[in-house]
């Protein structure tokens, strides 16, 4: 797979930075971190972002789910991080699913590589067991 551009939104400095060493190990271009909404939407104005791994309280508050519906129906592939998965067992329209925290490198790789994968439009077939998939 090619590497993609990839934005971290994450209040938590140390997940954050283990996340962009994870992700650069595999190969992709992290792009950015954001620690709020503010910061994360001027990172994708000023970045083509593939990819946004999106936590859901961020340090302005629990304002995730809604950047993660705005950055969905902006055309930005869109998963959620978060230890706090119940607060999006329905679905957040223009996303693709929720990766409970804490998690691991390989849950990260095959969700990330889940998610690109659908947004190339390349088959499917079976999502990561860590990755619950949205509606």
């Amino acid at each position: 797979m090619t590497p993609a551009r990839i934005l971290i939104i994450e209040d938590e400095a140390l997940v954050a930075m283990e996340l962009r060493f994870v992700l650069e190990d595999l190969g992709h271009d992290v792009v950015g971190q954001a620690a709020d909404a503010c910061t994360a939407r001027n990172l994708v104005r000023a970045a083509d972002v593939d990819l946004a791994l999106v936590d859901i309280h961020l340090s302005d508050g629990p304002t995730g789910i809604d950047l993660g519906r705005e950055l969905g129906s902006d055309g930005v592939t869109v998963l959620f991080m978060t230890a706090n998965p119940g607060m999006v067992c329905q679905g957040v329209s223009g996303t693709i699913g929720v990766l409970s925290k804490p998690t691991d490198e390989r849950a990260v790789q095959t969700a990330v590589d889940y998610a690109l994968r659908r947004r190339a439009g390349r088959p499917t077939e079976f999502a990561p067991p860590e990755l619950r998939l949205f509606a």
